[in-house]
């Protein structure tokens, strides 16, 4: 018994011993319910243990000999409890190797939990210095963004004064726009008022002198001077007129054919030396009085026209006398000079060819270069010395011929510029756009005088005296006084205009639209007097051009299959039709001032006769004044 409460004790020391180290382990419930059970056991040994001196039965006697009373003889021996005891002594040490057997477990999942936890030990203090790192990142970018906010703040400060000098400037520039549009308001309306007084002195000089010479042919006329001259020799002077005025004078018939004397009122007697040809030169200044101008702004007085070649009774075209291949893409424009022996043609390849028409072949003279886009219209100054070209680059320009490159480029347009035309002046122009406007300009000083705003596409425009006429989009054609600021005349057509072209005695306007007819307008009651139209004619694209022969007898246009179609003004019936080298759309055609030849300007492949096939668009040159019968020819 000793033996056994003395383990007990022992073990039960050993526990509290290992008490420290397993106490993190260990639940608390479970450490003390063994060190109970353990002195438990310890103070019941102790109890059973007899005391050497004490032999005597009283001794033996328990607790429960003293309750029972009566019942003594039921106490059980010593030995009886002895058995007892040492069976709940074995069930104990099973507790206790069992409770060993649990400590011996606890050990090892302490040992293990040492390793996890120096192991979590050893990774915090990894991510403490981590963290430590990160501070001083984060100390070294918070300095960064202190300094980065002060150097803001400075930018911002120098950016404030900044615009405030550019708020002051811009102030001070606007002041300056201002004057400068003052400064030029004001030059220009002096200039116009200097340039009003002048046209207004020359308006009277020539007036003084038209009265003048009129009260010297009224004083002439009152004497008759005789003056011998054959009859061959007048009727040579009288051709030779013919040849060079575009007004001509009609001759006086002789009185008799064997050279009598012939009877002529002249100023004074003392013009012997007079000739008829001088006389009709001063007839004509007299008549020529309206086709003079003036001066220009800013320019010299000059006449409006040169003297160029009169004809007197066109023919039709009826044979193809020359072919080119005059542009790398297709003809949109052609353009006759004012003597018929120069020829100009753009395309859509940005050139500008000069031809001298010579003997009805082409021979190249020059190109013009610097055109910005598509040449869409051409056109030659009165004189014959200036190319003015409409573009696809919002802008008109002007050449001079003999030189090469652009002289000036008339810029405001802010769409593709459809037709640019000189007015009856080298030094005036107008141009039409897809803008919706109608420009007409200085071109002394490259300066717009005046904007046209219509309601549609501008496709064309010609010039009269007085009045700018302009084709649209929206199938009506306009009628604009340069003197008045607003439109004075509308004619509505069928079909979207696609040119317009002016009789030279300006009576009478051709039109071509896209309801494939022409039509002619008579100016002096503003009414379309008759429509053309044929079978098989139509129009091939929105700028087809269509024109006058120079005697106004007949109208000349090309179409979408390649021919040309002729009718005759005064029946209105088709007078023929010219099929050549054209396979596709004809889109330009021009007549010489002369009357002899005819030019036309397409986009599409040649083919036929022996001429290699190639891609370039053709020009051809046409005879006029061939029999019908030479149709069949037309294939060089």
């Amino acid at each position: 018994m000793e033996f056994g409460d003395q383990g007990l004790r022992e073990q039960g020391d050993a526990v509290k011993q290992e008490r420290p180290v397993v106490g993190g382990l260990w639940a608390p419930g479970t450490h003390n319910c063994l060190l109970e059970k353990a002195e438990l056991l310890a103070r019941i040994s102790e109890k059973l243990q007899p005391k050497p001196n004490d032999v005597t039965p009283a001794t033996l006697q328990g607790p429960w000999e003293e309750e029972s009373g009566p019942d003594s003889d039921l106490v059980p021996s010593s030995s009886t409890l002895r058995v007892k005891w040492q069976e709940k002594e074995e069930g104990l040490r099973l507790v206790c190797g069992e409770m060993a057997y649990q400590v011996v477990a606890k050990s090892a999942a302490l040992g293990a939990l040492e390793s996890t936890l120096e192991q979590r030990q050893s990774t915090l203090a990894a991510l403490q210095a981590r963290v430590a790192e990160l501070r001083e990142e984060q100390a070294r970018q918070t300095r960064q963004v202190d300094a980065q906010r002060a150097l803001n703040v400075a930018q911002r400060a120098a950016y404030e004064a900044l615009r405030g000098r550019a708020r002051l400037q811009e102030a001070a520039l606007r002041r300056l726009e201002e004057e400068a549009r003052d400064l030029l308001e004001r030059l220009v309306q002096r200039k116009a008022r200097a340039a009003a007084e002048r046209n207004l002195r020359n308006e009277r000089y020539e007036k003084a002198k038209q009265a003048r010479m009129s009260l010297e042919l009224k004083a002439a006329a009152q004497r008759t001077v005789s003056i011998s001259e054959s009859p061959n020799t007048i009727g040579d002077g009288i051709r030779e007129e013919g040849k060079t005025l575009a007004l001509m004078a009609e001759p006086v018939s002789p009185k008799s054919e064997a050279g009598e004397k012939w009877l002529r009122t002249f100023r004074s007697a003392s013009a012997t030396s007079l000739t008829l040809s001088h006389c009709v030169d001063v007839v004509k200044g007299l008549l020529d009085f309206k086709k003079r101008r003036g001066r220009s702004i800013g320019g010299a007085s000059e006449q409006r026209y040169q003297s160029i070649p009169v004809c007197v009774a066109a023919q039709p075209p009826s044979q193809v006398l020359d072919v080119l291949d005059a542009h790398l893409s297709e003809v949109n424009a052609v353009c006759f000079g004012p003597n018929s022996s120069l020829l100009a043609t753009g395309g859509a390849d940005r050139l500008i060819h000069l031809w001298n028409v010579v003997g009805g072949r082409l021979e190249a003279n020059q190109t013009l270069e610097g055109a910005g886009g598509s040449i869409t219209s051409v056109d030659f100054d009165p004189s014959g010395s200036q190319v003015l070209a409409a573009t696809y680059n919002q802008a008109a320009q002007l050449w001079k011929v003999g030189e090469a490159q652009s002289k000036e480029t008339l810029s405001g347009h802010t769409d593709k510029v459809t037709a640019a035309k000189f007015k009856l002046t080298r030094h005036q122009a107008v141009t039409g756009s897809r803008d919706r406007t109608v420009k007409e300009w200085d071109l002394g000083r490259a300066y717009c005088s005046r904007t046209i705003s219509v309601l549609s596409y501008c496709n064309d425009v010609v010039c009269g005296d007085h009045v700018i006429i302009s084709g649209h989009n929206d199938q009506k054609i306009r009628f604009w006084d340069s003197r008045v600021p607003c439109c004075t005349q509308v004619i509505p057509v069928q079909g979207r205009v696609t040119s317009l072209n002016l009789s030279h005695d300006q009576l009478h306007l051709l039109s071509c639209s896209r309801d494939d007819t022409l039509k002619i307008i008579d100016l002096r009651v503003s009414n379309i007097r008759q429509v053309f139209r044929a079978d098989g004619f139509r129009c091939g694209s929105d700028w087809t051009k269509a024109v006058f022969s120079p005697d106004r007898s007949y109208a000349l246009a090309g179409s979408w299959d390649g021919a040309l179609y002729i009718w005759d003004v005064d029946t209105g019936k088709l007078e023929g039709s010219l099929r050549g080298p054209h396979c596709t759309a004809v889109n330009a055609v021009a007549w010489c001032y002369s009357g002899s030849h005819v030019h036309s300007g397409s986009r599409g492949l040649w083919a036929g006769g022996s001429r290699t096939p190639g891609l370039g668009p053709l020009s051809s040159t046409c005879r006029a004044g061939q029999s019908q019968s030479d149709l069949s020819a037309v294939h060089i």
